[in-house]
C-alpha cells in the first residue's frame, strides 16, 4: 500500500511538472520561436525557473500574476497523469502516451491563444509522430497515414481559401480570417503519422464532425447575442487533437462500445 501511495505522489509530481513545462513552451515559443529564459508576459522581465516550478506565479518586477490558464493547465496535467497511470494506452504505453499528451497540450494552448500552429512545433511533432507511429504501426502505415492526413487537409485548406475569397468578393470586402490555416495542414500530417493509415481517416472525420458541431452552436450563440461576424472562424487545431486523442487513448473503449 505504501508503494502505491509513493507511486501516486510521483505521478502527481510528474503531472504538475509537465504542466509547468507546457506553460513554459506556450509562453515562450509564440514570441521567441525557440527555447529561452522564462519572462513575464506583462513587462518582459526575465524570470527564474523557480517562478515556473513553485506555486506562486508572480513577476519579480511588476508583481503581475500569470493568467488562470497557468493554473488550469497544471491541474489538467495532474489529472491526466493519474488517469494515464491507471489507464495506460495500448501499444505506446504510459511514457509514449505522456509524450503525446505534452505535445497535444502545447498545440492546443498556442492555437487557442494565438491562432497559430508554429513551424517549430510542427517539426517537433514530426519526430514525435514518427516515433509513436512506428511503435503502433509499420513504417509503411505510418508514412502513408502522414501523407493522407497532410494531403486531405491540404485539399480542404485550398477549398476553404476558394470559398472565403468567393464570399468576400460577393460582399465586396476582404476576408479578415481563413477557414483553415496551413498549420492545421501540418498538424494533420503529424497526427496521420501517429495514427497511421488505418485510423487517420476516421480521426479526421471525427475532428470535422466535432468542429462543425461546435462551430454551429458558436454561430447560434453569436447570432442570438447579435455579435456574429461572417468571416469569424474558430481555431481548428483543438478539434484535430480531439479526433486523434479519441483513437490513441480511447480506442479500446470504442471497440467495447461497438461490440455491444
Amino acid at each position: 500500500m505504501v508503494i502505491i501511495y509513493v507511486e501516486l505522489f510521483l505521478i502527481v509530481c510528474l503531472g504538475y511538472l509537465s504542466g509547468v513545462f507546457v506553460n513554459y513552451l506556450t509562453d515562450v515559443l509564440p514570441w521567441k520561436r525557440r527555447f529561452t529564459k522564462p519572462f513575464c508576459l506583462n513587462c518582459g522581465e526575465p524570470q527564474s525557473l523557480a517562478s515556473y516550478i513553485l506555486f506562486w506565479h508572480e513577476c519579480s518586477k511588476c508583481t503581475a500574476r500569470r493568467s488562470w490558464r497557468t493554473w488550469l493547465v497544471e491541474l489538467i496535467y495532474i489529472g491526466l497523469a493519474v488517469w494515464s497511470w491507471l489507464n495506460p494506452p495500448n501499444a505506446i504505453g504510459f511514457w509514449g502516451g505522456w509524450l503525446v499528451l505534452i505535445y497535444f497540450g502545447v498545440v492546443v494552448v498556442i492555437d487557442v491563444e494565438h491562432r497559430l500552429i508554429l513551424h517549430p512545433v510542427s517539426w517537433a511533432g514530426v519526430g514525435v509522430g514518427l516515433l509513436i507511429g512506428v511503435i503502433r504501426n509499420s513504417w509503411w502505415e505510418t508514412l502513408l497515414g502522414g501523407a493522407i492526413g497532410f494531403g486531405l487537409m491540404w485539399l480542404l485548406y485550398w477549398l476553404g481559401e476558394i470559398i472565403m475569397r468567393g464570399l468576400a468578393r460577393m460582399r465586396g470586402r476582404t476576408p479578415d480570417d481563413v477557414a483553415l490555416g496551413f498549420g492545421d495542414v501540418n498538424l494533420s500530417g503529424v497526427l496521420g503519422l501517429m495514427l497511421g493509415s488505418p485510423l487517420i481517416l476516421p480521426g479526421l472525420l471525427l475532428a470535422i464532425f466535432i468542429g462543425g458541431l461546435v462551430s454551429f452552436f458558436y454561430m447560434l450563440v453569436m447570432l442570438i447575442l447579435r455579435r456574429y461576424h461572417l468571416f469569424a472562424a474558430l481555431p481548428y487545431g483543438p478539434f484535430l487533437i480531439i479526433g486523434a486523442f479519441v483513437f490513441l487513448f480511447l480506442g479500446e473503449y470504442l471497440l467495447i462500445i461497438f461490440a455491444l
